[in-house]
């Protein structure tokens, strides 16, 4: 043997043998072992682990000659082999603590059937039929032990139990896992369907007014005697453990106050229940102390059932609950005493007794109740949201985003209140150094996040930000906050208000920006801004806000002016005018602007031209949103303006991308077709994208309606909208002789058209009803070609369109689907009353399965168009596809009578459809409230013979009723029978739509 063999053989032989571990048949081989093994510190299989061996092997099914599977034979082995489990149990003493943790509910289950049954308890009997005072002190404990058991399993099984990963499928394993989960769902059935007699049990128990006892390992070994040997003892009172009085109630009492509360949630008339047990268990532990060893309460829990039924149960005599800060909560909440509810979270903040899932969740119901339209509310949001923001920073955590959004206006107001809060939040003498660095820490970015200088002087001046900052650091501050914003002076000494600051050239700049950030008088803006830069010349003044925003194309031109003045002036003319623009402030918008073009006259023919285009566009927007609301035609000058811009060739003319798209929509807006198709210039449509797709949108238009040859333009529309809606997958061979995969939109129309929101936008200020239409019905037909689509969408001439594309994986019809909503959207805007685009934008929801939305759709589509259905909708609006379509939705919302009435509606009334729909006796509409708007006999027939046939009387007489009426003779001429169904049409028609408007 060589050296390194003879060292590994020392080192393996002089390592401790880990002791095989005792398989479950050899307690059955030696009596006495299940002792020894029991007192062992470690047993090796542990007690709980034997219990569930030796049931499992005394439950296993037995086969007989026959291969027949036969139930557990009830011999000696099996016997012995339970009595083992019950000993076992016997050594936990019975904890059911220990026992529900490690058993699953089937095992636990059976033994306690076992204890039962070697108690002498009949099987069978009803645990509530006996009287527990003359039964024997271990029989009585064994009923309290299952009847324990049971309702702590009711309660267990409603709490939320967070489901295992489970590991590689294994079939035996799985089907082993789902035997259990139905044995343990029959279990918990059967308990809760005795629940009531369990509850009765133990509430039984409570009057017992003697100790009992439970079974030990010596007295099992007893019973398993003859029972000549026994000699009676296990019927004496000195047999088995001892449980006193006091113990048993304490321990029914928490039991019984768990089942009651969670039986609370669908009566809450139990809660008081509940609370009378949990506070009689507190009294007992408080009596006899909590170091029993016969009973375990986790008395954390206990404090939470109390103060959760202080709660609940509102108990205004209950000086001690009424001083809890969740029951101060809960009464605020319900009464609405919410000055009272920041005052409580206020003063909580020094003594943080309130979890933080508690304070989040009472912001949430609050803020629920606001956006339910309480605006009342929205200041105590405010302030309960700062306390706990305050508490977060003071406890180490992030600041939440519902702060972050409450805070983005901020006001005097809220900086007093949380300046209030951050003072009352921390004790400055007792804090400690690591406390008072987060609250330093918070104000410090809560100064750098504001830009009004007020407020910062607020938080600056403030007795608390000057004992939490030290001079250097506050002088760090303001350093950080002149690099952010050069207009920004802090002094470093408290100030009683901002307008009591000494007048200082840096005041008076201070104002004057102050007044030059207000005004949008364009004489007045040149005035102080002549005034600021006499005061100063090294400071640029277009930047003092971040709220003057121009184009980057015009903001080079703009900032390469070399005088400064000059140079303010146009930019702040600029941007005060666009924003203007934005809001719809045209009147001062166009001051602005005008005063700019003067100026800018003198010295730049560019910018000249910029102010041109510019003010060409506020021309449009002014008209688009003044006269021409009304459909008055814009004047022949702004015409030819935009006609102009589109035409102009000026080399290095910086332009807005949003200026050739109004021009264009402005073109079609107002019909000018004509120019688009023949006069527009052809370098101008090789060269703009947007006029290129306003011509071929113009002479779409222009055709339709025509014959089918003259639809050319259609067809080379329909070709550039997939183009933009289409990447493909082309390879191409690099230099290094590989194949690389390049992804690129097949378009060659221009930037724009490499951008499909670019098309998106260029499409949202169009208003005219014709090209909205003939857009809307381009997208429909490519959503509907796709390859996948379940359900067509319908609109009006979608047959100029071609029926296929060559490449249909190359289009994005995701992108599609998104368009055609954006897009019905914002028609709807235009005109609500368009019936045609109402019938689309009632197809995309039942397309997407919004049934409901959909019948509102497609009502509000009839009643546009028949004054509310006093008329007769037209055909081509409810036609056969959309009554199938309302029979559907109808159908799939268990309205199931609507579905016969509109079986009605279709020019071939379908009665398969109406006659299985009334089979249907769960419907959830009026029934036969709705029997008087069915004009088909035929119907009305099998409504009668369907309600005799079940015995329902009076709604068999309805349907006689509305079969009788004179109007529905099938004699009458049939002017007289179409008018009897249009009577009941539109009045069931209107019914329908009170219901889903």
């Amino acid at each position: 043997m060589s050296a390194e063999a003879a060292d590994r053989e020392a080192a393996t032989s002089s390592r401790p043998c880990t002791p095989p571990q005792t398989s479950w048949f050899e307690f059955l081989l030696e009596e006495a072992l299940l002792e020894q093994h029991l007192q062992k510190p470690s047993p090796d299989p542990p007690p709980v682990q034997l219990i569930v061996q030796f049931l499992e092997q005394a439950s296993k099914p037995s086969v007989n000659e026959q291969n027949q599977v036969q139930p557990p034979p009830d011999n000696k082995r099996n016997r012995i082999l339970k009595l083992l489990a019950l000993k076992v149990a016997a050594h936990l003493k019975w904890d059911l603590d220990v026992l529900e943790k490690s058993l699953s509910v089937p095992v636990l289950n059976m033994l306690l059937n076992e204890l039962l049954c070697i108690s002498k308890v009949p099987p069978g009997t009803k645990h509530v039929d006996v009287d527990l005072a003359s039964l024997p002190p271990t029989t009585a404990m064994a009923i309290l032990l299952y009847n324990r058991w049971a309702i702590r399993t009711i309660v267990q099984s409603s709490f939320p139990v967070k489901q295992v990963k489970p590991g590689p499928p294994q079939l035996n394993v799985m089907n082993q896992m789902q035997q259990e989960k139905e044995l343990t769902e029959n279990i918990l059935k059967v308990l809760k369907e005795q629940a009531a007699d369990s509850i009765l049990v133990l509430e039984g128990a409570l009057k017992l007014n003697k100790d009992l006892y439970v079974h030990t390992i010596r007295t099992l070994d007893l019973l398993a005697m003859e029972p000549g040997m026994v000699n009676g003892e296990t019927e004496s009172s000195t047999a088995g453990l001892k449980i006193s009085a006091e113990e048993i109630q304490c321990q029914v009492c928490y039991d019984l106050g768990a089942i009651y509360f969670q039986q609370g949630s669908t009566n809450a008339a139990v809660h008081e229940n509940a609370k009378e047990k949990f506070f009689k268990t507190k009294e007992l532990i408080a009596k006899n102390g909590s170091s029993s060893l016969h009973f375990t309460i986790d008395e954390e829990r206990l404090a939470g059932y109390c103060q959760a039924c202080g709660v609940l149960t509102s108990s205004s005599d209950d000086a001690s609950q009424q001083a809890t800060p969740y029951s101060q909560i809960h009464s605020c909440m319900k009464s609405g005493n919410y000055q009272d509810l920041v005052k409580i979270f206020l003063e909580d903040n020094l003594t943080l007794s309130l979890p933080v899932q508690f304070r989040q969740s009472v912001l949430r119901e609050l803020f629920q109740k606001a956006q339910q339209g309480n605006d009342a509310l929205d200041e105590v949001c405010f302030k309960v949201c700062v306390c706990n923001t305050v508490c977060d920073i003071l406890q180490g955590r992030t600041i939440d985003i519902q702060f972050c959004q409450l805070f983005l206006k901020p006001s005097k107001e809220k900086i007093d209140f949380l300046l209030e809060v951050c003072s009352r939040s921390i004790n400055l003498e007792n804090a400690s150094e690591a406390l008072k660095r987060k609250m330093a820490a918070f104000l410090k970015n809560l100064c750098l996040g504001l830009e009004d200088l007020q407020l910062v002087f607020m938080i600056s001046s403030h007795e608390l930000f000057i004992k939490l900052l030290k001079d250097d650091e506050r002088k760090l501050l303001i350093d950080q906050m002149r690099k952010r914003s050069p207009r920004i002076n802090l002094c470093t000494k408290p100030v009683t208000s901002f307008y009591d600051i000494p007048a200082s050239a840096s005041v008076n700049i201070g104002q004057l920006e102050h007044q030059l950030i207000l005004s949008v008088d364009p004489w007045r803006i040149r005035q102080i801004l002549i005034e600021l830069h006499g005061m100063t010349s090294e400071r640029q003044f277009w930047t003092i806000s971040n709220k003057w925003e121009v184009p980057n194309v015009y903001g080079n031109v703009i900032l390469g002016i070399k005088d400064n003045l000059t140079r303010d002036l146009v930019y702040i003319l600029m941007a005060k005018g666009l924003h203007c623009c934005a809001i719809k402030d045209f009147v001062h918008a166009k001051q602005l602007f005008a005063a700019c073009l003067e100026l800018v006259t003198e010295f730049s023919p560019k910018l000249r031209q910029v102010m041109l285009n510019e003010m060409l566009l506020l021309d449009i927007y002014t008209h688009e949103a003044g006269a021409g609301v009304s459909g008055e035609r814009p004047p022949s000058d702004l015409i030819s303006r935009v006609r102009g811009y589109l035409e102009m060739r000026v080399p290095d003319i910086p332009l807005r991308q949003v200026i050739a798209e109004e021009c264009v929509a402005f073109l079609l807006n107002w019909r000018e077709n004509e120019y688009l198709t023949m006069q527009v210039p052809l370098p101008l449509v090789q060269t703009n994208p947007y006029v290129k797709l306003g011509q071929l949108l113009a002479a779409t238009c222009k055709e339709l309606p025509g014959p089918k040859e003259s639809r050319r333009t259609a067809k080379d529309l329909w070709e550039v909208v997939v183009q933009i809606c289409s990447v493909s997958n082309q390879h191409k061979r690099g230099n290094d002789g590989r194949v690389s995969l390049i992804k690129h939109r097949e378009s060659t129309l221009g930037i724009m058209y490499r951008c499909f929101m670019g098309m998106l936008f260029f499409f949202f200020p169009l208003q005219e009803p014709l090209v909205l239409t003939t857009i809307l019905s381009l997208f429909v037909k490519l959503h509907n070609v796709r390859e996948d689509i379940v359900n067509d969408i319908a609109a009006e001439h979608i047959s100029i369109w071609p029926s296929s594309i060559p490449n249909l994986q190359s289009v994005d019809f995701e992108a599609v689907a998104v368009t055609v909503k954006e897009l019905v959207s914002y028609a709807l805007t235009i005109n609500a009353n368009n019936h045609f685009w109402l019938i689309i934008q009632a197809d995309i929801y039942f397309a997407t399965n919004q049934y409901s939305a959909a019948l509102h759709y497609y009502l509000q589509a009839g009643a546009v168009c028949s004054d509310f259905f006093n008329k007769m909708v037209p055909p081509d609006v409810y036609t056969d596809q959309v009554i199938k379509r309302m029979i559907k939705c109808c159908s799939l919302l268990n309205c199931h009578t609507q579905v016969a009435i509109l079986c009605q509606f279709l020019r071939e009334v379908d009665y398969k459809t109406a006659f299985k729909a009334l089979q249907e006796q769960n419907s959830h509409d009026a029934m036969d409230s709705y029997y008087e708007y069915i004009w088909d006999v035929t119907i009305l027939e099998y409504l009668t013979y369907l309600h005799h046939k079940r015995g329902e009387t009076d709604k068999r007489q309805i349907a006689i009723k509305a079969i009788g009426q004179t109007e529905l003779n099938a004699s009458n001429p049939e002017e007289v029978l179409q008018l009897a169904a249009q009577r009941r049409k539109k009045k069931f028609l209107q019914a329908m739509a009170k219901l889903y408007f």
